[in-house]
């Protein structure tokens, strides 16, 4: 079965089996995780969402990504670069049932 959740404001197309990243979640590694926000499973299209549909997961990893950098310059002679950097944390989990 294929499903579209949404999760932290952000869209998943899953399917059994499949391994995502999602926003940072209260949850530990191996916890159970189930989301009620299904906008779609198979070719059944709720408004916006499905009633009595949920898919469930399993907490594989809780982490940070790899760091971003970002690059402020100003077209000046004795202006410098200034870099910062970020790591968003994230959660992934592996999608283990879809049920209607």
């Amino acid at each position: 079965m294929n499903a579209v959740i949404k999760v932290g404001g952000k869209q998943y197309y899953v399917t059994e089996g499949s391994e995502i990243f999602v926003e940072k979640l209260d949850a530990n590694v191996g916890d159970s995780v189930e989301f009620n926000q299904v906008l779609m499973i198979d070719s059944k299209v709720g408004s916006p969402y499905l009633t009595g549909a949920t898919v469930i997961g399993e907490v594989i990893k809780n982490g940070k990504q790899k760091k971003i950098r970002v690059f402020k310059y100003k077209n000046k002679s004795r202006s410098n670069r200034k870099t910062q950097g970020h790591r968003q944390p994230y959660t992934k989990i592996k999608i283990t049932k879809i049920s209607a």
